[in-house]
């Protein structure tokens, strides 16, 4: 059997705003919403819901469960779409309804979790202006994590995510951000300004654009990743457009993993030519938990995705899925009716021939009948 690259993907990581108050170093409370005008009001929700959390926590905390899994096995990459300024700046992106900070001194919560790289092409990463972005990509550079789909040049925006494998080969991983996720239009990247790497629609010319930056970096062996950042939140049907790009992504550009986010809960799955297709992995850390909820029954559930890729093909060989809830602002293991419609959600029960998946009592284990074979 050849070597395998294994991966860790989840979706929005929302440290700052409510989250980032539960640390003995956290940036001001003060908000800009319309509604809540201080950031400790979202603990206090959350713990009108579920109970008293025993303040100032380890940066450990927010992860809670999943921390065996994010932690194992040692060569896992761990890729998240970092929805949070890592920043002091108190210069916030005038007119827009919501700011996620957090504190420079909170980036420990990455490292507790070993996170290796973070896709920040999203519509919070300038929440705190230029200077935000900045600190960002300073904090998570001095952490030891990568960065890629916003920065101070065009170029920086676009340059993907390096990491080593076996046999010098790479896995590289690229982010853009569409506007359907809710990204301004004045925050994109352009050769006169600094911003997020954006791309206007799922369409032949994005195809293409996104092609060709595959082709200009990519080296023989390499695996490649993309993440988008695109969608409405709480929506109940992928786009048939992000169905289309997908599909040519791996057909066209051989994509190896599509791994989007946007929308706060997970959306169905994919295993398309054995590639895997994210369409949407929902959040795995906010604070939200003491919001009234559009989809109680699953807002307040994250998944972690491992998969294991051929690392001579791109092939999926196999995917785990670990269901979380969020309780206290921490991540639990998922339990009762709510982790039970994941199934459906998920679409797990209509995978393509000769892949199942069966329950594991705490993760799901998605694999081809072949693959269980050798491994019986």
């Amino acid at each position: 059997m050849g070597s395998s690259v294994h991966l860790a993907l989840a979706g929005d990581v929302m440290l700052g705003r409510g989250v980032d108050q539960l640390w003995s170093s956290c940036s001001k409370p003060l908000l800009h919403e319309r509604v809540v005008r201080d950031a400790r009001q979202y603990v206090a929700m959350a713990e009108q819901r579920h109970g008293v959390i025993a303040k100032p926590v380890d940066h450990a905390y927010p992860w809670g469960e999943a921390m065996a899994a994010l932690l194992h096995p040692s060569s896992q990459i761990t890729l998240v779409n970092l929805e949070s300024a890592i920043t002091r700046s108190d210069q916030f992106w005038p007119g827009k309804g919501i700011h996620y900070r957090l504190h420079p001194d909170n980036v420990d919560a990455l490292k507790a979790a070993q996170i290796d790289g973070c896709c920040i092409a999203n519509n919070h990463i300038l929440d705190w202006g230029l200077n935000g972005l900045a600190d960002t990509r300073r904090c998570l550079k001095q952490a030891g994590i990568q960065c890629t789909g916003a920065g101070l040049s065009l170029h920086q925006a676009q340059t993907p995510m390096r990491f080593s494998l076996p046999q010098g080969q790479a896995l590289l991983v690229f982010a853009w951000g569409f506007p359907s996720s809710g990204i301004p239009a004045d925050w994109q990247a352009n050769v006169q300004r600094p911003g997020v790497a954006m791309l206007q629609h799922p369409d032949l010319g994005t195809l293409k654009w996104i092609s060709q930056a595959i082709r200009r970096r990519r080296r023989q062996g390499d695996r490649v990743v993309v993440s988008p950042h695109w969608g409405c939140n709480w929506v109940d049907q992928i786009p048939e457009q992000h169905r289309w790009l997908a599909h040519h992504l791996v057909d066209v550009a051989e994509v190896d993993v599509v791994f989007t986010h946007s929308c706060h809960h997970p959306l169905p799955l994919e295993i398309y030519r054995d590639r895997l297709i994210l369409y949407g992995c929902g959040d795995l850390i906010n604070d939200y938990e003491g919001l009234p909820s559009q989809r109680r029954s699953l807002s307040d559930l994250g998944c972690l995705y491992q998969p294991v890729l051929d690392a001579s093909s791109g092939a999926l060989k196999r995917l785990r899925i670990v269901p979380f809830q969020r309780r206290q602002l921490q991540l639990r293991r998922s339990v009762g009716e709510a982790r039970e419609r994941l199934v459906t959600q998920l679409q797990l029960d209509q995978l393509p021939q000769g892949w199942t998946y069966r329950d594991e009592g705490n993760a799901w284990s998605v694999e081809h009948q072949r693959g269980r074979a050798e491994t019986d």
